[in-house]
C-alpha cells in the first residue's frame, strides 16, 4: 500500500503501532527521492467507530459522495478499523484547521483487485516500477520510462494506472486504439501537447476551491485578511482559465475529423457544452468584477461575489472532475506514444487473447526497455513463449540457468515488465507479442535480509516464497531466482525442488524459475510442462593474457541446460585475485576427482551404511549417470550428497 499510494505523511495512533511495523515505516520514509512524515497522534483520535460515525453525520463531512460513505466501505476486511484510522484523519485536520476540506469531500470504494492485476508492495521493488534498487530514486524505473505527461494530475494518474494495470480486454483495447491513433497521427499528438502545456494543476485548484465554500463571504472578511481572499480569488482566476483550455481541447478531439474515432469516444462527456457555457459564464464575470483584482481593496461586495461565484461553481464539481480525469487520461495515453516513439529499439501493440485452456505468453524480439536505455549496452533482444505452442506443447514453465552476471535476472524482469506494459493498455518492447491475461505477479528476486528484524536472508526467502504457493493462481506469472541458496546446499536443493515442482504440477501457472542447482535440469528434463533455457556465454582467449581464457557474456536465451556454471571465471571478472582463483581451481579438480573416486569404488562407499547406498543409487538412477562417465554437474551433485551423508554419518544418522 505505501508504495502505491506514496504518502506524503502517515498518521498514527503513538502506541497503538508495533516496534517491527515502526521501523518498516521509518526505513520506508527515509528512502527515495521523496521523504515522507510520521505523525504520532493521541489514541483519543482514533476512538469508537460507532463515535466517529457520529462526528461525521453531525459535522457534515463527504456531502460530495452519491451513496452513503459507510456504503463505499463495504469491501473492507475490517471496517471498524477503517473507520478508527478515519477519526485520526479528522482529529490532525481539525488540529491544522482543515477539516472544512472534509465536507465536499467523497469516499469511494477500494476494490482494485476485483479488475485490475495485483502487485505487491515486493514486486514493485523487485521489478523497480517507481524507486531503482541503487538509491531508491526515479532514475531507471518504469515510471521514469513511461512519464511523458505534461500535466500534474496526468503524472498522478499514471502513478495509479501503473499500480493497477486491468485485467479487461475491452478496456485494454480501448487504450491501446487511442495509443495506436496517437502514433499514427502524429499531428493529433502535437496539437494536444500544445494545449496541455497551458492546463496548470487542475485537480489540487478544484480542491482548494471546493475546501473554500463558505469561507468567502463579506461576514468572514475581517477575520480572512484581504491577501487571503485576493489569493483564493487568484486560484479561482487560475482554475477557470485552466478550465477554458482542458474545454477547448475537449472539444476538439471530440469531433471525429482526426483519425482516432476511439479517443472521440473517451472524451465525450454528455455535458461538455453546457459546461463549455459554464465557463464562458464565469470568465465574464471575472472580467467585470475581478479583473484588477490585484491592483485594488477588496471591498465587501467582492467577497459576497466571489462567495456567490465559487458556490455555484462547486454545484458541479463532479462534472468538472470529469472534465480533469478526461484530461489527464488523454495525457496519460499521449505519453505512453511518446514513450514507443522515443523507444531505443522495437515496439509492438500487444495482442491480449482469450483464455481458452491454459494461459498463454508468446514473445519475439523482447528486450528490456529502461535496463538499456539507463546502462547503454547493447541491445540483445530475445524468444520467450511461455504455454501452448503452435506445435501443441504447453510448456508453460521455464527452468533457467547460467553463470551469474549473464542476464538471467534481466530477462525475467523484462518478461514481468512487458506484461504490465501490455495490461496497462501500452506499446511493449518486442517485435510481437501475444497473451492471455494475468491475475497477479509475484516475484522473489535477489537476495536480502532484514537486519533490523532479525530475519535472515533465508527467512526473508521462505516467507516470500510462502506468499506466492499461498495466493499464486493459475493466471498468475511467477519468477523465483535463486531460491534455496540461503542455506545449506542440501536443503536449499530440496526447497527447490520441491517448490518448482508445486507449481508446475499444483497450480500450473507461468513460471520462470533461475537456478544454479543444475541437478534440477535434469530431474525436469523430460518433463511435458518444462522448458530448459539458458544464458549463453563463451569462453575465448584473453588478449595477451598468455593463452588465459575470459568469459564473455552473450545475453542470449538459448535452449537447453547451461553446460557450467562458470563460477571461477566470473570471479575472476568480479575481481578476486588470479592466485586465489587459481588456488579454486585446484581445489576443485581435486575434490571432483576425489569424490569421482570414492563413488567409484566399493572402499569408498563402505563407509556408509547400506541405507545411505540406497540414498545413492536412486539419486543416480533419477539423473541417468553411469559409473563410467560424471560430468560436471553430476560431480557437483556427488560433492554435496558426499558431504550431507558424512555428515550424517559421523552424528550417528542411520
Amino acid at each position: 500500500m505505501l508504495f502505491q499510494v506514496s504518502p506524503r505523511e502517515i498518521i498514527y495512533e503513538s502506541s497503538g503501532l508495533s516496534r517491527e511495523s515502526r521501523k518498516s515505516m521509518i526505513k520506508y520514509a527515509s528512502a527515495g527521492s521523496v521523504k515522507m512524515q510520521l505523525t504520532p497522534l493521541p489514541g483519543t483520535d482514533f476512538s469508537d467507530a460507532s463515535q466517529i460515525q457520529m462526528l461525521v453525520h453531525s459535522k457534515g463531512y463527504f456531502k460530495a459522495s452519491t451513496d452513503s460513505w459507510l456504503s463505499a466501505l463495504d469491501y473492507s476486511v475490517n471496517r471498524d478499523a477503517v473507520i478508527c484510522a478515519l477519526g485520526g484523519l479528522i482529529g490532525h485536520l481539525t488540529r491544522l484547521m482543515l477539516d472544512d476540506a472534509l465536507k465536499n469531500g467523497e469516499v469511494l470504494p477500494y476494490n482494485v483487485y476485483q479488475t485490475c492485476l495485483r502487485m505487491d508492495g515486493q514486486t514493485l521493488v523487485n521489478l523497480e516500477i517507481f524507486g531503482n534498487n541503487f538509491d531508491g530514486g526515479s532514475s531507471g524505473t518504469l515510471y521514469k520510462h513511461l512519464n511523458h505527461c505534461i500535466t500534474a494530475s496526468g503524472k498522478r494518474l499514471l502513478r495509479r494506472w501503473i499500480c493497477h494495470p486491468l485485467k479487461d480486454v475491452d478496456a485494454i483495447n480501448r487504450r491501446l486504439d487511442i495509443v495506436e491513433g496517437f502514433i499514427q497521427h502524429c499531428g493529433v499528438g502535437s496539437v494536444t501537447l500544445e494545449h496541455l502545456r497551458k492546463i496548470p494543476d487542475l485537480e489540487r485548484l478544484l480542491g482548494r476551491v471546493r475546501s473554500t465554500v463558505g469561507l468567502t463571504s463579506a461576514v468572514l472578511l475581517p477575520f480572512v485578511g484581504e491577501k487571503i481572499l485576493k489569493r483564493r480569488i487568484k486560484t479561482f482566476c487560475m482554475l477557470i482559465k485552466g478550465l477554458r483550455v482542458a474545454i477547448d481541447l475537449l472539444s476538439a478531439l471530440r469531433r471525429e475529423d482526426h483519425g482516432i474515432p476511439a479517443l472521440s469516444k473517451s472524451v465525450d462527456i454528455p455535458t461538455l457544452s453546457s459546461l463549455d457555457e459554464s465557463v464562458h459564464q464565469f470568465e465574464e464575470a471575472i472580467r467585470i468584477d475581478f479583473e484588477q483584482y490585484q491592483d485594488h481593496d477588496i471591498k465587501d461586495h467582492d467577497a459576497t461575489t466571489l462567495a456567490n461565484l465559487v458556490e455555484h461553481f462547486v454545484g458541479k464539481a463532479t462534472e468538472w472532475s470529469l472534465v480533469i480525469n478526461a484530461i489527464s487520461t488523454v495525457d496519460v495515453l499521449r505519453s505512453f506514444a511518446a514513450m514507443a516513439l522515443s523507444s531505443f529499439g522495437t515496439m509492438c501493440r500487444p495482442r491480449i487473447l482469450l483464455k481458452d485452456k491454459s494461459p498463454i505468453l508468446r514473445m519475439k524480439g523482447l528486450w528490456h526497455p529502461y535496463a538499456f536505455a539507463e546502462s547503454g549496452t547493447g541491445l540483445v533482444p530475445n524468444d520467450l513463449s511461455l504455454g501452448q505452442d503452435l506445435l501443441g506443447h504447453n510448456r508453460f514453465a521455464l527452468l533457467l540457468t547460467g553463470p551469474n552476471m549473464g542476464g538471467k535476472s534481466t530477462i525475467m524482469r523484462a518478461t514481468c515488465l512487458a506484461i504490465v506494459l501490455a495490461q496497462l493498455g501500452c506499446y511493449v518492447p518486442c517485435i510481437s507479442c501475444e497473451l492471455t491475461l494475468a491475475d497477479s505477479i509475484f516475484t522473489r528476486l535477489g537476495a536480502t535480509d532484514r537486519i533490523m528484524s532479525g530475519e535472515s536472508t533465508f527467512l526473508v526467502e521462505c516467507s516470500e516464497t510462502a506468499s506466492v504457493l499461498q495466493n499464486a493462481t493459475e493466471d498468475s506469472l511467477v519468477l523465483l531466482d535463486e531460491l534455496g541458496r540461503g542455506t545449506s546446499t542440501f536443503d536449499g536443493y530440496a526447497i527447490a525442488y520441491a517448490v518448482f515442482r508445486h507449481l508446475v504440477e499444483q497450480v500450473r501457472c507461468r513460471l520462470l524459475f533461475a537456478t544454479h542447482y543444475h541437478p534440477l535440469t535434469k530431474e525436469f528434463a523430460s518433463h511435458p510442462h518444462v522448458s530448459l533455457q539458458h544464458m549463453a556465454c563463451m569462453l575465448r582467449p584473453r588478449s595477451g593474457g598468455n593463452g588465459e581464457m575470459e568469459l564473455t557474456f552473450l545475453y542470449r536465451l538459448v535452449s537447453g541446460a547451461s553446460p557450467e556454471s562458470y563460477g571461477l571465471q566470473v570471479a575472476t571478472m568480479a575481481g578476486i585475485p588470479k592466485s586465489i582463483v587459481e588456488k579454486a581451481a585446484v581445489a576443485g579438480e581435486m575434490m571432483k576427482s576425489r569424490i569421482a573416486g570414492n563413488f567409484r569404488s566399493s572402499e569408498g562407499r563402505a563407509e556408509f551404511s547400506t541405507l545411505h547406498e540406497d540414498w545413492l543409487q536412486t539419486i543416480l538412477a533419477i539423473g541417468g549417470v553411469k559409473d563410467a562417465h560424471l560430468d560436471e554437474d553430476t560431480m557437483d551433485t556427488m560433492f554435496c550428497v558426499a558431504q550431507e551423508l558424512k555428515s550424517h554419518f559421523r552424528k550417528g544418522g542411520s
